[in-house]
């Protein structure tokens, strides 16, 4: 089965990250991988028109080729975190180079919230990076980017988020036309339950 919402036991065993939000009445929506031309343009226009606040774990050479929609974002209200500055893999790079991508990346992005691209983070690197960084893992994940996953199943497994949960979404090609379809599904499945958007406190 497709894990789609955290096993109950990986905050216990993953302390020092962030897996969810003290809310019942909130969730906390977020989009990794960006910021790109067509895409995050199509997540901005959407929020603005839905009114909903987001917060973008944004990848640092994403940001240096396209700092007008990356200023957009802030713009808008939204806030921002450092998803590295090459989408590097936590469990596959030195520690030191796996620094220097994240400190790159912070000069452009300037956020004291830190996702590991695709939740790869060794426990001994976790120690070192959250003495400077929140590291904010999610509760919830949408599976926009895995084509293997369908549709109906994930919006399914959809009507078991509540308050408190970190969802994740991406800005990235490889997820657009998925995220075109779910983003507003399930959006109309968390306004459905009376629960608001909050952002990621810095």
């Amino acid at each position: 089965m497709t894990p789609f919402r955290i096993p109950f036991f990986i905050p216990w065993v993953f302390p020092r990250r962030i897996w969810k939000m003290d809310s019942k009445t909130s969730v906390f929506l977020t989009f990794d991988d960006g910021p790109q031309p067509e895409i995050t343009d199509w997540i901005l226009q959407f929020l603005e028109r839905e009114q909903i606040c987001a917060t973008f774990f944004c990848v640092g050479n994403n940001v240096q080729n396209n700092q007008s929609i990356f200023e957009r974002v802030k713009n808008a209200g939204h806030v921002v975190g450092n998803h590295t500055m090459h989408h590097d893999r936590g469990s596959d790079t030195q520690l030191s180079t796996y620094n220097d991508s994240i400190k790159q990346a912070d000069k452009l992005i300037g956020s004291n919230l830190f996702r590991p691209p695709y939740g790869r983070l060794p426990i001994w690197k976790a120690y070192h990076i959250s003495s400077s960084y929140k590291v904010v893992m999610w509760s919830w994940l949408s599976y926009d980017y895995d084509s293997t996953v369908p549709i109906d199943v994930i919006l399914n497994s959809a009507q078991n988020i509540k308050g408190g949960d970190i969802l994740v979404f991406h800005d990235n090609p490889k997820s657009f036309e998925r995220l075109k379809i779910l983003l507003p599904e399930v959006v109309k499945i968390i306004q459905s339950k009376k629960l608001s958007f909050e952002l990621l406190s810095k």
